[in-house]
Formats: C-alpha cells, sequence, structure tokens
C-alpha cells in the first residue's frame, strides 16, 4: 500500500487522519496536499475550518468516514491562543492592519478574569468581516479586502471554559474550550475591547477537535514519508467508529446483523442497556466489526438504522474488545 503514484488507482479507504496543520496555510490547502499524497480524490473532508494563521489538529475524513464529520465538527474543542493586548487588528490577528493601540501596562490579573467571565456560557459572538461566512453570496473576507465592511449578525456560541496559563503584559496566554462556530480571533479583540486596549490573535493552535488530541497528530511531511514506505500513510488511519467511543454499544448475532444491513430495525429480546428513547448507539456483529449507527425506540423494544456502513475489519472499540 506504498505510494499511489507508482501506478494504478489506488483502493479506496475509510477512516480519518489526525492532521496537525501547520500554520502559513489554509484548510482547503492541506486537504489538496492529502488528496495528492495519498491519492484518494473523492469523499475526502476536512473536519472544521481553521486560519492560516492557525495550526494544529485538522481531522480528515476518508470515505465512509465522511458521513460521520458532523461528529468531528460538533465535537469539544480546545485552543490555546496567545493574545497581544494593546494593538487591534482589521483582522483580529498579527497578519491585519493596525487600526488602534491603547496602552495595556496598567491592566491587572483580576480585570484580566473579569473580562473573560462574561464569555463563558452560551454567548452571542459576531464573526470578524475576515471570516469565510457568506452575506448575500459574498464570501466577508472578500468583501473585506475590498475595504467593504456590512453588517453581521451575531450568533450563539458556547464557550465551556477559559483559563489563563500566562499573563505578563502585553502577552496574555489562553486555554478555551468551547463547541462548534467560535471565532478564538473574536474573542481575543473583544476581550482587549473590554480592558480597553484593544488587542489581538498573536498565535493560536488547536489542541482537541472532536476527540482528536494535537500530541497524536501527525504532519503532512510524516504522511508523506509514510506513503513512500512499505507500511503506507494508511497506518495513520484511524477506524471509522474512533469518533462514536462517547456512545454505547451492542453486539449483533448473525440473523441480526443480516436484517440491519439490508436497512431493517430489529429486535434483540430484552434490551441490552440502559438506553434512552431514540439514543444513538454502535452496533457491531460478532467478530467486532463495526456495522452501523442505531436508535433504540423502546415502544417497539427495536432498534432502528440510522446510518448503516459497509463491513470492514474488526474494530479495536467494538464492544468485545479487551
Amino acid at each position: 500500500m506504498g505510494n499511489p503514484k507508482s501506478g494504478g488507482k489506488p483502493p479506496v479507504v475509510n477512516g480519518f487522519v489526525n492532521l496537525f496543520k501547520p500554520p502559513g496555510i489554509t484548510s482547503m490547502d492541506a486537504l489538496r496536499q492529502i488528496k495528492r499524497i495519498t491519492g484518494q480524490r473523492q469523499k475526502v473532508g476536512h473536519c472544521g475550518t481553521m486560519d492560516p494563521l492557525a495550526r494544529g489538529v485538522l481531522p480528515v475524513a476518508f470515505g465512509q468516514a465522511t458521513r460521520l464529520m458532523e461528529n468531528v465538527v460538533g465535537g469539544k474543542k480546545l485552543y490555546r491562543v496567545e493574545i497581544t493586548l494593546g494593538v487591534a487588528t482589521t483582522t483580529y490577528d498579527a497578519e491585519g492592519e493596525v487600526v488602534k493601540t491603547g496602552d495595556a501596562e496598567g491592566i491587572t490579573r483580576e480585570a484580566v478574569e473579569d473580562s473573560l467571565r462574561p464569555w463563558i456560557g452560551v454567548v452571542q459572538q459576531t464573526p470578524p468581516m475576515y471570516s469565510a461566512i457568506k452575506v448575500d453570496g459574498q464570501r466577508l473576507y472578500k468583501l473585506a479586502r475590498a475595504g467593504i465592511e456590512v453588517e453581521r449578525k451575531s450568533r450563539p456560541v458556547e464557550i465551556h471554559d477559559i483559563r489563563i496559563i500566562e499573563f505578563e503584559t502585553p502577552k496574555l496566554v489562553l486555554d478555551v474550550e468551547c463547541g462548534q462556530g467560535t471565532y478564538i480571533r473574536s474573542l481575543a479583540h473583544d476581550v482587549g475591547e473590554a480592558l480597553g486596549c484593544g488587542g489581538h490573535v498573536a498565535d493560536l493552535v488547536r489542541l482537541l477537535c472532536g476527540g482528536f488530541p494535537a500530541e497524536e497528530g501527525v504532519t503532512l511531511e510524516q504522511i508523506e514519508e509514510a506513503a513512500n514506505s512499505p507500511d503506507g500513510w494508511q497506518q495513520y488511519l484511524y477506524p471509522v467508529d474512533r469518533v462514536l467511543r462517547n456512545l454505547k454499544s451492542i453486539t449483533l448475532n448473525q440473523n441480526a446483523e443480516d436484517h440491519l444491513l439490508h436497512g431493517q430495525s430489529i429486535t434483540l429480546g430484552q434490551p441490552e442497556l440502559d438506553t434512552g428513547y431514540m439514543e444513538e448507539c454502535r452496533a457491531y456483529n460478532l467478530d467486532g466489526v463495526f456495522l452501523a449507527l442505531v436508535r433504540f425506540d423502546k415502544p417497539t423494544n427495536s432498534w432502528h438504522p440510522a446510518k448503516v456502513f459497509q463491513a470492514g475489519f474488526p474494530s479495536p472499540y467494538a464492544p468485545t474488545s479487551v
């Protein structure tokens, strides 16, 4: 399974790669490089856009794993952001033009803590002009580059926690644990405004995304080197069901497996789990192969298929695994 460029169309693969995106390129640039290295052109997608300035976890889904991208994108994220206080920029990061400066010398740690507190919880956040959101069919960053600023609607995001890692003005380093759609650049800007001196992102790294941690990430260089080795780049591929490990699981006998793979509901006698109504669970066969996402219907004591997957290899996340 070596270099796909050695001849012939590479076999389709299913699973996730925990890519550690370098700074200086967009998420789409990283995806294009992944496609070139692996030879996989169809059904390949990244899970959660990152700023070019940012580095860190950018999970990439292949094949059937693309059907579970929403589980990754909607999962918990952890960022470490370095904010430079005293300078506000057009892009809310170090790549923009300076629009305001202020005195950050007298700011205390207590003042910083007070400025962060209102941003913990479900809050309304206004996206920056330099973002990929579309307004009237046009990307905001394209309008911004043309010198056009438009009104942006605020939207709810959830920030679970913000911790001060380092503070020595004008340098402020935070760990931000948040949900989908949170703009760390907007947070940095808003904190700077609350402190009265302005602020922007100097450095940003995503440490966690949908259960994929940065310490287990692999670089584009590592993937390319592996693609030219006897073991192939697939050595970095995680099984499709890795992103579902937080869900309960059931094991099916052969008869139930056959019915499920044909999209039919199944009954297993007494429920194996203390399962809520229409709660999603993982389903495996007797060999530990991941088969489907199923939902339990209490009134009929049956499992309904939500997403059925092509049977692959036994999974290390199967309930029978030791």
